[in-house]
C-alpha cells in the first residue's frame, strides 16, 4: 500500500474551504494542516485539522501544498514551496502579474516537482465530453462569462478572475498563434476592471469573442463554437453540451432532424445532446494532482499553459489601455 501524500492548504476563504472539504475526501492525501492569516483556528478545529502559525511552518511539514490564497500572494507562497521541494497546486490565475508568473516558472524549472494550476473549466464535464468524443476545429468562438457581484476576488481585474477561464479553453482548442487583440474594459464598482470584451484573432483564421462581467444580474458560463458543418454550445454552469450538425440527407433520419431542400440535393440538421457525466470538478482536479505526484506524470494544466494564459491577459490589458489612451487623445483635439 502506497504512503499517503502529506498535503497542506494555504487559504481558507470561500474557495479554500471547498478545497479543504475535497482534500479530506481524497484517500491519496493526508491533510496535515491549514494556514490563513485572516481565519482563526476554530474553523480548522471543527474539521479536525491542525492550524499552523505561518506558511513557512506548514510548508516544512508537507510533500505538497494547495495554494488557494489571494492572487497577489500566489508567487510568495509558490516560491516558498519550490524552495523546500514541495509539489504545488496553485489556484488560477498562476500569479497577479506576468512577471511573478515568470518567476514561478523559472524557479520551478529543472526541479522534480509537480506544479498544477487550477484552471477548472479544462475538466468541466461538458468540455471533457466534447473533447473526448468530437473533433474540434473552430472558425469562430463566442463566450459569455457573467457573475453577480460579490465583494471578493476584486484584487485583480475581471480578466484575471473570470475571462481567463475562457482564454484557457480557447487556447486549448485553437492550435495557432494569436495575431491580433482588440479589447475594451470598464471599472464600475471597483478600482480594477469589472466588465470586459476581447476579440482574439488567430493565424489560422479563427476568431474568439470573449465577454466577462462580475457586475451582472445573473450567472452565466456559456461558450458557442462554430466550425464547418457544426454549431456547438457548452454550458459550463449547467454542465451541458449541445451539438447541431449539417449532413447529407440519407434515407434514414430522425424526427427531430431539420431538412433543408437545396434543389438538387437535400441536407439535414441533426441535434444531439451527449450524455455528460456529473462529478465534482474541484475534487477531480485535486485527485488528478495526486495522481500526477504518485505516478510522476504531467499535470492536466501545466505552468507553461497557465503562463501562456497570463500572456494573453496582458495583451488584453494592453489593448484596453491603448483604447483609453486613444479616447483621451480624441477628447483633447
Amino acid at each position: 500500500m502506497r504512503e499517503k501524500i502529506k498535503i497542506g492548504l494555504l487559504g481558507l476563504g470561500h474557495l479554500g474551504k471547498i478545497h479543504l472539504d475535497c482534500l479530506l475526501r481524497i484517500e491519496e492525501f493526508e491533510v496535515m494542516g491549514v494556514f490563513d492569516p485572516n481565519i482563526d483556528e476554530a474553523y480548522s478545529n471543527n474539521k479536525g485539522v491542525r492550524f499552523y502559525e505561518s506558511e513557512q511552518e506548514l510548508i516544512k511539514e508537507v510533500d505538497a501544498i494547495d495554494i488557494v490564497t489571494t492572487t497577489t500572494s500566489h508567487y510568495t507562497c509558490a516560491s516558498l514551496a519550490i524552495e523546500k521541494g514541495v509539489h504545488c497546486f496553485i489556484e488560477k490565475p498562476l500569479a497577479d502579474t506576468l512577471q511573478n508568473a515568470k518567476k514561478i516558472l523559472d524557479e520551478a524549472q529543472n526541479k522534480d516537482l509537480i506544479m498544477q494550476v487550477g484552471h477548472i473549466e479544462r475538466i468541466n464535464p461538458a468540455y471533457e465530453t466534447l473533447r473526448k468524443h468530437h473533433s474540434i476545429e473552430p472558425l469562430f468562438i463566442e463566450a459569455h462569462r457573467l457573475s453577480e457581484f460579490k465583494p471578493r476576488s476584486t484584487d485583480v481585474s475581471v480578466i484575471h478572475d473570470l475571462m481567463i477561464h475562457d482564454i484557457d479553453i480557447v487556447l486549448n482548442l485553437v492550435k495557432a498563434p494569436i495575431v491580433k487583440v482588440n479589447a475594451s474594459g470598464v471599472s464600475v464598482l471597483n478600482s480594477t476592471i469589472d466588465i470586459a470584451n476581447a476579440r482574439l484573432e488567430f493565424e489560422n483564421g479563427c476568431v474568439a469573442n470573449l465577454t466577462s462581467s462580475r457586475i451582472s444580474l445573473k450567472n452565466e458560463r456559456k461558450m458557442r463554437i462554430f466550425q464547418p458543418n457544426q454549431y456547438i454550445t457548452l454550458d459550463f454552469l449547467k454542465k451541458e453540451t449541445h451539438i447541431f450538425e449539417l449532413n447529407d440527407l440519407v434515407n434514414e433520419f430522425e424526427e427531430s432532424d431539420y431538412i433543408i431542400d437545396l434543389g438538387e440535393t437535400k441536407k439535414k440538421i441533426s441535434y444531439t445532446q451527449p450524455k455528460v457525466e456529473n462529478y465534482n470538478a474541484i475534487e477531480y482536479e485535486l485527485k488528478c494532482f495526486a495522481h500526477s505526484i504518485l505516478n510522476k506524470e504531467k499535470p492536466i494544466v501545466t505552468l507553461k499553459e497557465a503562463y501562456r494564459n497570463l500572456e494573453v491577459v496582458e495583451q488584453i490589458n494592453d489593448a484596453i489601455e491603448e483604447l483609453k489612451q486613444n479616447a483621451i487623445s480624441y477628447e483633447k483635439k
